[in-house]
């Protein structure tokens, strides 16, 4: 396993969002590391016009982040994730109707995917910020499908109404182009790049398994 040196900083995500507690569990596993869940208090509410989405969406993590740095000391990550067709966001549902709405939008056609993160060290003042941009095509879905989908309720708690991941709106995707875990709601990548940085990794005197 690979050097690493965390200085005995506390890795802090800063978001509720299960799926992202998975993905980022997913990639500390190979390090042996652990995380706690410390959502940030942030205002999420999207503007009706946003000039750019790259940077819409880094500085709600950057925000995030820096939000939850005010109560907790470590490595803390930050991210936000939007959807948006034809120069739209289309953000978490607020009902079963609009999930409806939505889901019919979207049907068909290509939407984007974008996901801000942000890394703060509290003990060296230092930050990572990036995106990552997917393109994601529906299929043409049908009314039954939306409703039976929407019914469910797992598209309330979800940007755009519906999971890529684990659930019946994944079957509403044709293909996509980009990162897949981007659209589950934290780029993978990313998130290493970022962590690479604050933890140190060496991976000179790690062993290699054999074969």
């Amino acid at each position: 396993m690979p050097k690493i040196r965390t200085k005995k900083n506390q890795i802090i995500l800063a978001s509720s969002s299960p799926r992202r507690r998975y993905l980022l569990g997913m990639l500390l596993k190979n390090f042996g590391l652990k995380f706690s869940v410390k959502p940030a208090n942030v205002d999420e509410s999207v503007p009706k016009k946003i000039k750019n989405y790259k940077k819409f969406v880094q500085k709600l993590a950057l925000d995030k982040a820096l939000e939850s740095a005010r109560h907790n000391k470590g490595i803390i990550i930050g991210a936000d994730t939007i959807v948006v067709l034809n120069n739209r966001v289309i953000g978490k549902p607020s009902s079963k109707s609009e999930a409806k709405k939505f889901l019919y939008a979207l049907s068909g056609k290509t939407h984007s995917v974008y996901t801000g993160i942000a890394i703060v060290n509290t003990a060296t003042k230092q930050f990572f910020i990036d995106y990552e941009i997917t393109r994601v095509k529906f299929r043409n879905i049908t009314k039954p499908e939306i409703e039976f989908y929407v019914n469910s309720g797992a598209p309330l708690d979800k940007a755009g109404s519906y999971g890529i991941q684990d659930d019946f709106g994944s079957t509403f995707v044709e293909k996509i182009n980009g990162d897949y875990f981007n659209v589950v709601g934290l780029p993978i990548v990313k998130a290493y790049l970022g962590l690479r940085y604050f933890l140190n990794i060496n991976f000179k005197n790690s062993i290699v398994p054999e074969i």
